[in-house]
């Protein structure tokens, strides 16, 4: 479990203003300033205490919300899964009637801002480190990485479809986990090395080796 860090040490955190809102988005606010401090301080500094004082709320109303550090810790890290899958689900969200099309719009929205971003790197490595101690942990990353294969799966079986080649349910299994082993590499390289890479270039990179593995090339003759 996680434990309660303390010290005469800890650093100052800058004060949000904190107005009334609805219970959701009090909740939400409290989220944000838990994954703002486990960016600037780290994990272990990310106490009750500093929480409050980044989001300017007293510790008392935090425990209204969560009722120990580990809960509100393991909200972060459901927000910062959703949250890294959200934007790549949006980006074929109104795309219709071309496989071809989505495959590769979802790679390249992986490969690109606001998901390629030390930041994002910073608190997912964070959280990381606690799914083999913490339960809770385990479970969120385990939905997580599910419902973000079922999305390439479909994907890959909507393509397959479209081309008239055979792929079963098996297949697209297999398929996905490829794709996202490409995408999860070239996702740390880009977070990690940004400055190595040209605009655009993680994204296109993607798409062609996408291509490679289910040997359809995604940008070519349909």
């Amino acid at each position: 479990m996680i434990s309660e860090y303390k010290n005469s040490s800890e650093k100052q955190l800058p004060r949000r203003t904190f107005h009334r809102h609805s219970e959701e988005k009090r909740r939400q606010d409290l989220i944000q300033a838990t994954m703002d401090c486990v960016c600037d301080l780290g994990l272990q500094a990310a106490t009750v205490r500093n929480v409050a004082a980044r989001a300017g709320v007293s510790s008392g109303l935090i425990r209204h919300y969560f009722s120990t550090k580990d809960h509100m810790i393991q909200a972060a890290y459901r927000a910062t899964m959703s949250g890294m899958t959200a934007s790549a689900k949006a980006s074929v969200k109104d795309i219709s009637g071309d496989p071809f099309l989505r495959l590769q719009l979802f790679v390249s929205a992986n490969l690109g801002p606001p998901v390629v971003d030390v930041r994002t790197l910073t608190l997912w490595a964070s959280f990381i480190s606690l799914i083999h101690v913490d339960e809770e942990m385990a479970k969120i990353h385990h939905e997580g990485y599910l419902e973000f294969r079922k999305v390439l799966e479909d994907l890959v079986s909507d393509l397959f479809a479209e081309t008239g080649k055979p792929c079963s349910r098996r297949d697209c299994i297999h398929y996905a986990i490829k794709i996202n082993a490409i995408i999860d590499g070239l996702w740390l390289e880009g977070c990690l090395a940004e400055d190595m890479f040209e605009s655009g270039e993680l994204m296109e990179i993607g798409v062609e080796a996408v291509g490679a593995v289910i040997a359809i090339n995604l940008k070519g003759s349909r």
